[in-house]
């Protein structure tokens, strides 16, 4: 059974959303009842809910209504990784204001921002904080960015951080060099893990599992067993999959690790991870 550390849910009618707008298939609504449908069918046991870059009006409500999913009965969601911005001066008053009863971690995607934001002082004083309050800070980076993930990581290492999608690897490009070169560099860093998550998303429409296998493979070797979890970025992965597809692609790619490796990888690691 997996626990997926990586789902987003859309309701346009009570959060917004900027980045939807021109996003194609994704720009419309994503329900949990939807996915959860799915999710059982396919051996998910439990869920953690990604923040979705919705307005920073909106951060706060966004994890209210993920506790409003999480308290139906018999549902899978366990938790959130709460949107956040750490550049803020009110940073402090912003973690005193969180649900810790929802919320398990952060995140603030940096794929999109200028390199500077996370080599600001302000913004590793407050990624540093989050140590000691026991929340782990999501990396949402570019392959080009793995060495500024890497200083942030040295920079803060209290914190326990996890790298999402691999890296985000050019898997249609096929060009691994830089990818490993940077993955590699930033997984000898103790306090990091990695998270293998709709990576087929990155691999083009006519993607199989050898497609993924080096990718998966290198994410492994670099971090080892204890150190990888597994997520569905759905709904992205659904612009080249299904969310069946990428669960049954999973499978095929940990089949001959051993049954303990593939339970660390499955739920073991989150658990432990965001102290599910």
């Amino acid at each position: 059974m997996f626990i997926d550390t990586h789902l987003h849910l859309v309701d346009k009618s009570r959060l917004s959303y900027p980045w939807l707008e021109g996003a194609g298939a994704l720009d419309r609504d994503w329900s949990f009842e939807a996915y959860a449908k799915i999710a059982r069918r396919i051996g998910i046991e439990a869920v953690l809910h990604m923040e979705n870059d919705c307005a920073p009006a909106d951060i706060l409500a966004e994890t209210e209504m993920i506790g409003e999913v999480a308290q139906r009965p018999g549902s899978l969601m366990v938790g959130a990784i709460s949107g956040a911005r750490p550049e803020d001066a009110g940073f402090d008053a912003f973690l005193d204001r969180l649900d810790r009863r929802i919320v398990k971690g952060v995140r603030r995607v940096l794929h999109v921002m200028p390199d500077d934001l996370s080599r600001d002082a302000r913004f590793r004083a407050n990624v540093g904080r989050l140590g000691a309050v026991g929340l782990p800070f999501d990396i949402c980076v570019r392959t080009d960015q793995l060495d500024l993930a890497r200083d942030l990581v040295r920079a803060c290492e209290a914190t326990e951080f996890v790298l999402d999608h691999c890296g985000v690897p050019d898997i249609v490009g096929g060009d691994m060099k830089d990818w490993r070169r940077g993955l590699d560099r930033l997984a000898v860093l103790p306090n990091v893990n990695a998270k293998i998550s709709g990576i087929s998303a990155y691999a083009g429409p006519d993607w199989t599992v050898e497609h993924l296998r080096p990718y998966v493979e290198q994410t492994i070797e670099a971090f080892g067993w204890d150190r990888v979890v597994w997520g569905s970025d759905s709904p992205v992965v659904t612009l080249n999959a299904s969310l069946e597809q990428w669960m049954a692609a999973t499978q095929a790619l940990i089949a001959s690790a051993s049954a303990e490796e593939r339970a660390k990888f499955a739920s073991g690691n989150a658990r432990r991870i965001w102290k599910l």
